[in-house]
């Protein structure tokens, strides 16, 4: 995907803080074209665990950035992102990743899903996901994307990770776990960030020109 706009950004190099290699395979494809190289924490030699202390996905994406650019001394990219099913309240929401406990398993937190939402006929969902790009001189641009969907009562597809597999697209007619890689991004909430910082990238490099 490359970035709106007929100017280009220049090459910078940047720390994704995350060691999921899905969401570093999604966010590498988002941004390509960009003039963002994305590298992984242990591709520059740092191995963090972030304490996820956050109230919001937008505070916990700041304190994975924050602490890896103290880190590593370059720009560092996070996102916090998770499921919320409107009938729960907005569960699982920033437990998602450890909705059925620690450590941390999609298989378990899909099925604990599921068996609360057993019987229930409302099963709209949606993905969450806030993007933080933080900078060592502290300059901080954020941005959040949203995706619709609906629950479904069984895994399907080996594609993607967390609850991709019970995360189902109407327009696709299929679970993200069953879509491609580029068909889940198009519509994603990971993909909706992603377009949204770079058009924040893009405005504010435009603005001080």
């Amino acid at each position: 995907m490359s970035a709106p706009g007929d100017r280009e950004l220049e090459t910078l190099r940047v720390v994704l803080a995350t060691t999921n290699r899905g969401k570093l395979a999604d966010f590498r494809l988002l941004f390509q074209g960009s003039g963002i190289d994305l590298v992984s924490p242990a591709d520059v030699g740092v191995t963090l665990d972030v304490e996820e202390t956050g109230e919001t996905f937008l505070e916990n994406a700041l304190l994975k950035a924050r602490a890896h650019v103290a880190a590593t001394g370059l720009p560092a990219l996070a996102d916090d992102s998770g499921l919320v099913a409107h009938v729960l309240g907005d569960e699982p929401g920033v437990r998602s990743a450890r909705y059925a406990g620690e450590p941390s398993d999609d298989h378990a937190n899909n099925r604990v899903l599921i068996e609360k939402l057993r019987d229930v006929a409302d099963r709209r969902a949606s993905f969450i996901c806030a993007l933080a790009l933080v900078l060592p001189d502290g300059h901080e641009i954020t941005a959040e994307g949203r995706c619709d969907g609906r629950i479904i009562d069984e895994e399907r597809g080996a594609n993607g990770f967390g609850y991709d597999s019970i995360f189902f697209r109407d327009d696709l007619g299929c679970t993200f776990g069953e879509a491609t890689r580029e068909e889940k991004n198009a519509r994603s909430h990971r993909g909706s960030a992603a377009r949204a910082l770079l058009e924040h990238l893009r405005q504010e490099r435009i603005a001080g020109c």
